[in-house]
Parts: C-alpha cells; structure tokens; sequence
C-alpha cells in the first residue's frame, strides 16, 4: 500500500466529552481560567454553547481541546492523559511553577510532579496536571545528548 499524502500527518486537537452541567457558564469559566493561565489557551467564545459545547485554542487556529456535553460522560482513570511539548527546560519548569501556584488556591488541580526519564541519548522531563477535564495534560521536554 501506497501513501499518497504529501506530508506527515499531526495531531490538530483532542475531543473529550462531559456533563452538561460541567459546561455551563460558572464551569467554563473556572476551565478557561486555569487552561488560559497556565497554558495560554484561549476560547473560541463562536463554537461556545452554553451546556453543550466549549472549544479552547492551543496557540494556534488549528490546534484546540474540543470539550462536548454528553448524558454518558467520559471517564478515565487518572493517568490517561494528552501530551503537550515545550522548547526549552525553562519552559517546562515555568508551565509547573503556574501549575502549582494555581493548585495553592484551587485544591482540584491534580499535580503529578516534575521527573526526568533517562533513556541514553534522551532525557525525557515531565510532568502531568488534571483539572476538570476527563484527562489529564503531560508537559514533557526532550533533552538529546551531544553525544
């Protein structure tokens, strides 16, 4: 089989679904609050429904969290999760200090926290943050050896 496309393929955005009453106006508020502060995202207030529909922005037109009411919700256990990545080390620890300064004043932010997984030629540096949403979000920075 033969691949016709002209390029290789992206993710451009992640679906969940969630009670109604988890996207009214006092919900989304508290969801685009945090997402906004901590990961810059900002909501499409045009694909805004209220108990039905609330889209975020992820730095990009084309790239967004797509959250839809449903009578049968998602639900996850704790570690499933999407991942996001960040350029430098920096950025990575700067995306958890947010995190954890918003947990100060909000105890439903769920903090899984920062560690580094050696494999040889690439370290990987992460962390996970669940709040209000079905998943949680991975950071994770790539460190490759010089070598």
């Amino acid at each position: 089989m033969t691949n016709d496309f002209r390029g290789p393929t992206r993710f451009n955005h992640v679906a969940m679904s969630m009670p109604a009453d988890a996207l009214d106006e006092h919900g989304r508020a508290d969801i685009t609050a945090f997402y906004s502060e901590v990961y810059g995202w900002q909501e499409h207030p045009t694909m805004t429904e209220d108990r039905k529909r609330l889209v975020m922005g992820v730095h990009s037109y084309d790239q967004f969290v797509f959250l839809i009411a449903d009578d049968n919700p998602m639900t996850t256990p704790r570690l499933d999760h999407f991942g996001l990545s960040v350029d430098s080390l920096d950025e990575l620890h700067e995306v958890l200090a947010l995190a954890k300064a918003y947990a100060e004043r909000d105890d439903r932010v769920d903090i899984i926290d920062y560690e580094v997984e050696d494999h040889g030629p690439l370290k990987l540096h992460n962390f996970y943050v669940g709040y209000l949403l079905p998943m949680m979000v991975e950071v994770q920075y790539f460190e490759l050896s010089e070598s």
